[in-house]
């Protein structure tokens, strides 16, 4: 799991954090049970203060996508996951909701996204059908 930061975007770093985990957690990029790094190692490799990803993992918690296990550190939460289909789907909602309004910005017609969504679901199609040849 890779965790990139834009400290530009406006949106809080430790949401990012968050929106960056249950999205690992969501794809398959993070395996239930799977430790997730320490908050001070992470911290030092982010470049930010270790009380923001603290809280992102508190927020994480009290969402009920992590727990916590008292010296073990932090893990992908095996029972009770809020990570399901229907939360898998929100993510590719709001990915959907972004690419929509940023083609409302380059003044994409509606058919043209469309077009090149499916060019896209091709290419994606292809490259995976190679990659496991």
């Amino acid at each position: 799991m890779r965790l990139q930061l834009d400290f530009k975007s406006g949106t809080p770093v430790y949401l990012q954090l968050v929106d960056q985990i249950r999205h690992a957690a969501a794809s398959g990029g993070l395996r239930t049970g799977e430790p997730l790094p320490g908050i001070r190692p992470l911290a030092e490799e982010l470049r930010v203060n270790r009380n923001t990803v603290a809280k992102a993992y508190a927020e994480l918690e009290s969402q009920g996508v992590i727990e916590t296990l008292p010296g073990k550190g932090c893990f992908l939460k095996a029972v009770g996951s809020p990570l399901t289909k229907s939360a898998r789907n929100d993510l590719l909602i709001q990915e959907i909701d972004r690419a929509i309004v940023a083609a409302h910005h380059l003044q994409i017609s509606e058919a043209d996204l469309l077009a090149l969504l499916k060019k896209r679901l091709e290419a994606f199609a292809r490259q995976h059908s190679a990659a496991h040849d």
